[in-house]
């Protein structure tokens, strides 16, 4: 499995960068301000803060009624996504720009350094579905560009 460049075009099937548009734009000098993203529901948020030691995983999770943001700080890790549960449609990327996922999106991630660390944001009560692989996601894929 290769590693993908994160970009909007190859990430918008399981969600969206999490960045604002147009920021390139010179002219205006003030403080620029954007939700990205609001959801009408009485589960409320939480924020987390996730450090990651793994370097292979044997599952991935998804999250039915939530939508989740991964912001990495520190280090460098991958992030493995799928729209259903068939090995053949994981794909992997390198999360280098934060991101949140559609509800539903199954997703794991390892690390590519020692640690890595990510900010987490979902419901404040999520259901998690777990998904047993026949085979590890790890660290040592191919990267392309």
């Amino acid at each position: 499995m290769m590693i993908k460049k994160l970009n909007a075009q190859n990430f918008r099937r399981y969600g969206r960068i999490i960045e604002y548009p147009r920021k390139h734009l010179k002219g205006n000098q003030r403080n620029l301000f954007r939700i990205v993203l609001t959801e009408s529901s009485r589960l409320g948020w939480r924020i987390a803060y996730l450090i990651v030691r793994d370097k292979k995983i044997k599952k991935l999770e998804c999250h039915p009624y939530s939508f989740e943001s991964f912001e990495p700080m520190c280090g460098r890790g991958l992030l493995y996504v799928a729209k259903k549960s068939d090995e053949c449609a994981i794909e992997c990327f390198q999360l280098d720009r934060p991101v949140i996922l559609k509800k539903g999106i199954w997703h794991g991630v390892v690390t590519l350094t020692d640690e890595w660390e990510i900010k987490l944001t979902e419901n404040a009560k999520v259901k998690c579905v777990y998904w047993p692989l026949e085979f590890a996601l790890n660290s040592s894929q191919k990267k392309n560009k």
